[in-house]
């Protein structure tokens, strides 16, 4: 298994999991590889500063995955580490990113079920994403 860093037409940064690099060329060709941010199937792979080792035993096919928690807590953490928090003002902050008005990068924060109804009548794309309390 190998982790590429891969960037969108527009900006985003985020990894992709192949078994290979072939993998990899092939399904960036057919336009499988998207941006989860934009859904973007423009993607490059951009140079990484960290080296993969590689391990000298085979492959164990029985080895156990990451646990679902382990998983969501790196998804946390890629969140936190990628998306400005911008708490309360997420809905203004989206409104002017959209409407060119602040520069295009990626935000969270919170918003009220008032201010979900009139980003969606504006067509701006958003997805909800629950976050436990102290645990990330």
């Amino acid at each position: 298994m190998m982790v590429l860093d891969l960037r969108c037409a527009n900006d985003h940064f985020f990894e992709g999991w192949f078994s290979n690099t072939e993998t990899f060329y092939q399904q960036k060709r057919n336009g499988e590889i998207r941006c989860p941010v934009c859904d973007d199937n423009q993607v490059n792979q951009v140079l990484s500063p960290v080296a993969i080792k590689r391990s000298s035993r085979l492959s164990n096919e029985n080895e156990a995955v990451d646990s679902p928690t382990k998983q969501l807590r790196h998804f946390y953490k890629y969140i936190e580490e990628n998306f400005e928090e911008v708490g309360t003002e997420f809905a203004k902050e989206a409104l002017k990113i959209h409407y060119g008005v602040a520069d295009k990068r990626n935000i969270r924060g919170t918003s009220t079920a008032d201010e979900e109804k009139v980003l969606k009548e504006e067509g701006v794309e958003f997805h909800k994403i629950p976050f436990p309390k102290g645990e990330h």
